[in-house]
């Protein structure tokens, strides 16, 4: 799986709050969420990005609370994936729960800038920056865990087994 998009830089510690605030926790619809993502942490950022774009953090990214809406409010804005030199362990399930890759590169984090153009090859875990042809090692994501993302996330991937064990 490969994964191509226009990066948005964010830094240390992003908690679920930043990414979708409390105040819109009164519903659980995704493209309700996605209208608000990130904008505690960038207030014109719903506006500005496109579907398709990546996310590049710093550590701890999803830190806080553990409420799925966080990655859902990602996913349904259309955010391809995010990169990260760490995850808050709860996000980082969360997000493969519901099928949003993400990827952990120290290096790919702290090199990547703004506006660059990155790909990522998912299974081998590559980072590559199109605007600088630099390439940076993730942690490639397990083949059960792209199983996951491919079929749209754990609920998706769960039915799809009970259709194929009936």
């Amino acid at each position: 799986m490969l994964l191509k998009g226009n990066v948005w830089r964010f830094g240390n510690d992003i908690d679920t709050d930043a990414i979708i605030p409390a105040r819109y926790l009164n519903t659980s619809d995704p493209k309700e969420l996605a209208g608000h993502v990130m904008e505690d942490a960038d207030k014109d950022f719903p506006k500005k990005m496109k579907v398709g774009d990546i996310i590049v953090a710093g550590k701890n990214f999803g830190c806080g609370s553990s409420r799925e809406h966080a990655p859902i409010a990602i996913k349904a804005a259309g955010i391809n994936a995010v990169v990260a030199s760490s995850f808050a362990r709860i996000f980082y399930r969360n997000a493969f729960n519901i099928g949003l890759p993400i990827f952990e590169s120290a290096e790919a984090s702290e090199l990547i800038a703004e506006g660059d153009t990155i790909e990522i090859d998912a299974s081998k875990g590559v980072v590559k920056n199109l605007s600088t042809g630099k390439e940076y090692q993730a942690k490639p994501i397990p083949p059960f865990m792209q199983d996951l993302i491919a079929a749209g996330g754990l609920i998706e991937w769960t039915k799809n087994r009970m259709k194929g064990a009936a």
